[in-house]
């Protein structure tokens, strides 16, 4: 069986050009780069260049990088970073539609005397920018707003809400994990202190990030011990995790009007072929503003577990706004911020496409999801025979 693979926000394949720039640091270039001798300088000067490969497409200075295991660490310690810097502040500032990454590190904090600030979305997942700059406070020690939602696309405002916090001497930290390599982000013009982001969105491998801190900027170190990546992160460098970062990061500054045009067109193709074959089906999010790869559809009263399973007798691989926590079915936490109603937020999918996908694989789908919705609502209780 053919895989087509539209779970791109989920992982990426690792680009045949990033696991040749690895290939030698396993097993011939295997030194130590913190070592003194030659041999670990070469593996040394391999960092170097990933650094400057990743700064390249960020648009900022190769030492505002440091190499972390991947975007949940970088959230990590990019929050408690910033909150351990100023302890006399205590309240945090996040959306109620982050990725858990963040989310949950917030909301754990309320534990340890924090207040917890989750600004709301409207119907399209657009961020209440009102409530948002009267939540800004004083005693604001963070805000964290994620550059664009990885369930439904929608980009969020981060330049203009990072201005904000600037204005007010508070720390602004985005989780750009699904917008790096999809759209042009420039750091030096920017007012964002601390950024996400991780390879394996990006066609680099798992297990490897990184966590952008503007020079300047306040942020202990979340993990402490030996003095790599200048003493803000310790521990043995992942060398061939971050050479293959820094190749993928120079692949993905050479495929972004790729993203722009054929992404776009494919991702728009699929979706019209699916809203015209499949009734009482609606996109998610902002059409109008959102990643060019993502589009997440609804389809009224089925289950999305239960599409991901017909399609994946077809191949196809895609992911469900919904999730199954302690034994009960619950709709996707960005879906219900959003008000998307019950019987819709049910059955949500998520398709996210890539470079590596063709028109002919989007056909094929568009082809086969009518015939799984058709067959599910004939078993949906839901639906008025």
């Amino acid at each position: 069986m053919n895989i087509v693979y539209f779970d791109n926000n989920a992982t990426t394949m690792v680009a045949p050009e990033v696991f040749e720039s690895m290939r030698p640091f396993f097993c011939d270039n295997y030194g130590n780069a913190s070592s003194m001798h030659s041999f670990g300088g070469s593996v040394a000067k391999a960092v170097s260049n990933a650094r400057e490969q990743v700064a390249s497409l960020l648009g900022c200075d190769a030492s505002e990088i440091i190499f972390t295991s991947g975007g949940t660490e970088s959230d990590n310690a990019a929050i408690m970073g910033t909150l351990v810097s100023v302890p006399d502040r205590r309240k945090i500032i996040t959306t109620r539609v982050e990725h858990p990454a963040v989310l949950e590190v917030c909301r754990s904090l309320e534990g340890h005397g924090y207040e917890v600030v989750e600004i709301g979305v409207d119907k399209n997942g657009r961020v209440d920018m009102d409530q948002l700059t009267e939540a800004i406070d004083d005693d604001t020690a963070l805000v964290s707003v994620m550059y664009a939602n990885n369930e439904t696309g929608t980009i969020f405002p981060v330049e203009k809400i990072a201005e904000m916090a600037a204005a007010k001497g508070v720390a602004f930290h985005t989780d750009a994990v699904q917008a790096v390599g999809k759209l042009d982000i420039n750091l030096s013009k920017s007012a964002i202190h601390v950024l996400s982001m991780s390879g394996h969105k990006l066609h680099a491998q798992k297990g490897v990030g990184i966590l952008y801190v503007k020079k300047g900027t306040r942020l202990t170190p979340f993990m402490q011990g030996g003095h790599q990546e200048g003493g803000r992160r310790a521990g043995t460098e992942n060398v061939p995790a971050i050479v293959g970062l820094g190749k993928a990061c120079e692949l993905a500054a050479e495929n972004m009007e790729k993203e722009k045009t054929f992404v776009r067109a494919l991702r728009d193709s699929l979706e019209k072929g699916i809203l015209e074959t499949c009734p009482d089906s609606f996109v998610n999010g902002d059409v109008e503003n959102r990643l060019v790869n993502t589009t997440n559809i609804s389809f009224e009263f089925i289950e999305g577990e239960a599409i991901l399973l017909m399609m994946d007798r077809y191949g196809i691989c895609a992911s469900s706004g919904s999730a199954c926590t302690s034994g009960s079915l619950e709709p996707s936490h960005v879906l219900r911020a959003m008000g998307v109603p019950f019987t819709a937020a049910h059955g949500s999918i998520r398709f996210s496409l890539s470079r590596y996908n063709t028109q002919a694989q989007v056909d094929f789908v568009i082809d086969k999801v009518p015939a799984v919705i058709n067959r599910l609502r004939e078993l949906s209780p839901f639906v008025t025979k």
